[in-house]
Formats: structure tokens, sequence, C-alpha cells
């Protein structure tokens, strides 16, 4: 889930040391909701974004009125970087803690803050969730899991109708799927969308970018530390060409996301496309009024089929109450709460159960003129094919073949960025 402006941040550098002492504990819980003494157990769910988890946790305490779950809500940055400071100092943490995918990588860093779900039940239910969305909440030896999969931001082609009908494109999803069915066939659609409307076909060098990175599985660096943008033939590399290719040939426009530009653009339909997760169309329909029924969305080809966000439920080992705490955490990701996510805040869920439910099958969307957008963002999340690593240097790395291409974009030499990118990142790595 997201909280979708602070969600994209770039310059946290934190991390979590593992040579940290662990904090002791008694863990001296049952199942019940109570302790091993027969008292009541309060937990301290800390959480970020616009969730429903304050009322699940309400219909919880009702039907196990022996626990009181305090539920937190706090911006993205600010949630991380709290839990990230109660953790280090071994006191304050929550019972249990919502982490967004893109900041997980750092907190792994730090197995021993964390309880290992696998001791508390996991296994037995491992099995209702999508392969890659799961092993994304282990560590690299596959024995030890940080946290419960809720939801996920599988991509699709988000494309205006009436500018695909000016260009002579289709405009049905399923036609526009078999149209731009590979990355020649988006270049070509763009290139179309350029000569009849004089419009770009997507909205920004980097969402270009952002079409095969997202995909990849290896991308900048690899767990032993590696950069491996340095290696021939990296995937990183080929992102890059592509991006500037499509720059190049000028069906990439200027507009940066989340600016007020670009939500003017959204709104007015001054691009043709773009390439976003689930949670996007959530904030289509809250700021672009005047593109209700102008927007559809298709599935992409399988080469750029891929996750972009979504969270887990971790419980930091500083917790008294584990067991009663991962019951609560089991309950509120099953695939029956991962529907009434979805009904209630848009949260794509990644329980697979659910994409077969009728409420998530019929789920029209006004915004999208009645189309049923779930089912395509269903196929796109089980389209993926791997878990992404990303490592605690990813967002920095990140950031520097992004400069790269916005100094394309303003005129540089598209080779000569590339590899000042590679130096800034080899600088940054070796720190």
């Amino acid at each position: 889930m997201k909280n979708m402006k602070k969600v994209l941040v770039f310059g946290l550098a934190l991390v979590l040391s593992i040579a940290l002492s662990a904090c002791g504990k008694d863990k001296e819980e049952g199942s019940s909701g109570k302790d091993e003494n027969g008292e009541k157990v309060t937990l301290n769910f800390w959480t970020f974004g616009a969730t429903n988890y304050e009322d699940l946790a309400k219909e919880y305490e009702k039907v196990n009125p022996n626990v009181t779950i305090k539920v937190k809500a706090s911006e993205t940055a600010e949630h991380h970087d709290a839990i990230f400071t109660a953790l280090s100092a071994g006191s304050g943490a929550p019972d249990i803690a919502m982490l967004e995918l893109d900041q997980f990588d750092r907190f792994k860093a730090a197995q021993d803050r964390f309880e290992n779900l696998y001791d508390l039940g996991a296994k037995d239910v491992q099995n209702e969730y999508l392969d890659w969305k799961w092993a994304g909440g282990e560590n690299l030896e596959g024995n030890f899991l940080f946290g419960m999969p809720t939801d996920i931001g599988p991509k699709a082609l988000y494309y205006r109708t009436d500018v695909f009908e000016e260009a002579g494109l289709p405009t049905e999803p399923e036609e526009v799927a078999a149209l731009i069915d590979s990355p020649e066939a988006f270049k070509d659609a763009g290139l179309k969308v350029k000569e009849k409307t004089g419009k770009p076909f997507v909205d920004s060098i980097e969402m270009a970018y952002r079409a095969y990175l997202d995909a990849s599985v290896d991308t900048y660096l690899n767990p032993e530390g590696e950069l491996l943008i340095e290696k021939e033939g990296s995937s990183v590399k080929q992102a890059y060409d592509y991006a500037v290719d499509l720059y190049n040939e000028g069906i990439v426009g200027k507009f940066e996301m989340w600016t007020p530009e670009w939500a003017n653009a959204v709104n007015t339909g001054e691009f043709a496309a773009e390439l976003g997760a689930g949670w996007l169309k959530g904030w289509m329909e809250g700021n672009a009024p005047d593109a209700v029924g102008k927007w559809k969305v298709a599935n992409l080809p399988t080469e750029f089929a891929a996750n972009w966000g979504g969270s887990y439920i971790a419980i930091p080992s500083e917790t008294k109450h584990a067991q009663v705490a991962y019951d609560f955490v089991e309950w509120l990701v099953s695939p029956e709460n991962q529907l009434k996510s979805f009904e209630d805040k848009g949260l794509f869920p990644s329980a697979q159960a659910v994409y077969e439910m009728d409420e998530f099958t019929t789920y029209a969307d006004e915004f999208f003129g009645g189309q049923v957008s779930s089912t395509v963002f269903a196929k796109a999340a089980q389209d993926i094919s791997g878990t992404v690593y990303k490592g605690e240097k990813y967002f920095p790395v990140h950031q520097e073949v992004l400069n790269a291409l916005h100094n394309v974009r303003d005129g540089g030499d598209p080779e000569k960025e590339w590899k000042a990118a590679v130096k800034r990142a080899k600088d940054l790595i070796s720190r």
C-alpha cells in the first residue's frame, strides 16, 4: 500500500546493524489472547498510509475480548524512521509493524530484531499467497519469515481511450493487450500516438525506464553487495537503453510524477498511457475528476510484468506477546479480510483465493467506465515470475541512474551520462 507522494523516498540511508545486541524478553503468551497468567493482552500496531486496519482490529476485538489492539497510523517516512529508531534503541518498538516493500531490505539487515513467523505457525497458510510475494518476506536462506504478505502493486497499462481512438488504436482492453504484446509493439503504438495526435505516449522518461526495470529480478546489487550494472548486458542497462530509445523517438513526455503539472496532464489527457500499479487507480479516482470514463487498463507485455509497491506485517522481537500478535496478523491478512481491505481502501490482495471471489470479479470501476479492472491486475500479479532483490543501497544507486536519465532528457549524451552514473554508484557502495 502506498501513500503515493511520500512513498517515493530515495534519501533514506540509515541501515540497521546486525551487530546490535538483541533485547531480552519473556514470551509468556498462548494463542488464546491471554498470557499464561490469564491477563488481557494489549498489542501496539503501527501502520502507515490509508488502510482499513483500525476497523478490522475492532472487529477482531469483538470476537477476541481479551485482546486490545492499539493502531497508530503515520506517514510512510515518519513511520519507518520511528520503527528504525525504536529497534536501534532496543526499546519502544510496537508489537506489530507494517513495513513497506521498498523499505523492507534495510530492516532485514537486523534479523535478530524480529520474530521468525515460521516459528509461530506461518507455514500452515503459506499456500494461500502468491509465491513471489511470500518469498519476498523471507531471508535469503528461506528459513526465516520476517513478514506476512499484505497488499501488492501489480502493474498494468493505464491508457486514455480518447487519445487511443484519435490515434487509430483499439480502445477495448483485450484488443489493446493483444496489440501491445511486446516492447517493440509498445514503441510502435507510441509512434502512432505521436504521429496522429502530437502527444507523448508515456508521461516521463522515468516511467519508460521502469518498464523493464521493475520486471527485472536482478537490478542494481546482488546479495553479496556487488554492483551489477557494471556487468555487460545488465538488466538495468537494457532498461536505460530502452528508455533513451523511446525518448529519442519523441514518444516520452517531460512530466514528473506527483507534480501539479503531471496531475493536470492525467486529468486532461496530455499523454496517452501510464505504466502504473493497482494502487494508482485510487489516486486517479480522487484527483482526476474530468477523466472519469476516459481511462481504462490493459495487461502489459510479459516482459514488463512487474510489481511496484505493497507491504508486509512483521512482529518485532521486543514483544512479550508474539503468539497473540501472530494470531491477529494471520487473521488480518486472510483472504476474506484482504477482500475487505480491497473493497474499503483499494489494497490489492496477495491471497490468490480473493481473485475467484464474486465480489472481486464483479467489482466494476466507475472511473474506468464500468470496467472490472480487478481481473486485469489479478492476471498481472500472476504473471510476475520472481522476487526482486533490492538491498540496503538500492535507492541511492537508483537515484543516480535517474539523474542520468534526467540529464539525457535535458540534452545530455546517453553514454556519457551512463558511465558517470556507474561511477557515482561505485563510489556510493564503496563507502
